[in-house]
């Protein structure tokens, strides 16, 4: 009998000390924005979905074909001189589980990632400063003294107080007690819209980590508009047979 939640695997493999980018929403959706965003400029392909009985009733539809709320998408990419890049896994999400959902969710995607071999879990997350300048910094916290050591190289700013909630929190703690490198960058964002600026500053970020990659976070910036239009409409339909239901409890 399968777990729950469970991953259902289109493509079996292994990812030899890939990064695996986690992006789920929270404020401005800039992590959401910003997994999409590299899945797609860099062709990347759907590997596995998660499943469970306790997700919301809908499916995403990509190029025709639908897919669970949580999909896992993987690739590499040959670099100038031939030789093979390190590969990349996506996780990506439109919806928050729930919080009885959210340390099952980390467990089963620590899990895999430990099966899959892969090397570091980055995870992306917006935070609401209100009116913030355009170079207000990005903040990082990580998990092993390794990868804390890393934010110097990147100009990130290290946080040294707060609280990281939702599957960043509980990835970044569970990171620290099994000595697992999980970074976790944070970076400003509006609260009222989904935020694809803001995305895309993380996303310079990832580009440095990763500059074999060539992610070029230009045009997200470009396209921020009709992407934060499409994240608009796509959160709509979702919450639309909610207020449905709740309209027939009030009405009915």
């Amino acid at each position: 009998m399968e777990s729950d939640p469970f991953i259902n695997e289109y493509k079996y493999g292994k990812y030899p000390k890939a990064m695996a980018v986690i992006g789920f929403p929270s404020v401005g959706l800039v992590g959401s924005i910003a997994a999409n965003f590299v899945a797609r400029t860099l062709h990347l392909e759907r590997v596995a979905t998660m499943i469970s009985k306790d997700f919301p009733p809908y499916t995403i539809v990509h190029d025709g074909i639908p897919s669970s709320p949580v999909r896992i998408y993987a690739g590499e990419r040959a670099c100038d001189d031939g030789i093979r890049c390190d590969q990349l896994v996506v996780f990506m999400s439109e919806f928050m589980p729930r919080p009885d959902l959210i340390k099952p969710v980390v467990d089963k995607l620590l899990e895999w990632c430990s099966e899959k071999e892969i090397g570091t879990i980055l995870t992306l997350e917006g935070i609401n400063v209100g009116e913030m300048p355009d170079d207000a910094p990005i903040y990082g916290v990580a998990s092993t003294p390794k990868t804390r050591a890393m934010f110097e190289n990147y100009g990130v700013k290290e946080m040294k107080e707060g609280m990281v909630s939702g599957i960043s929190g509980v990835l970044l703690f569970e990171g620290e007690r099994l000595g697992i490198d999980v970074i976790c960058l944070l970076g400003p964002a509006r609260l009222d819209y989904p935020d694809a600026r803001g995305a895309a500053r993380l996303l310079e970020i990832v580009a440095k980590m990763l500059p074999e990659l060539k992610l070029d976070p230009e045009p997200l910036y470009k396209e921020a508009e009709q992407i934060e239009q499409q994240m608009k409409a796509a959160l709509d339909s979702v919450r639309q047979p909610k207020k449905l239901a709740d309209e027939s409890v009030i009405y009915g």
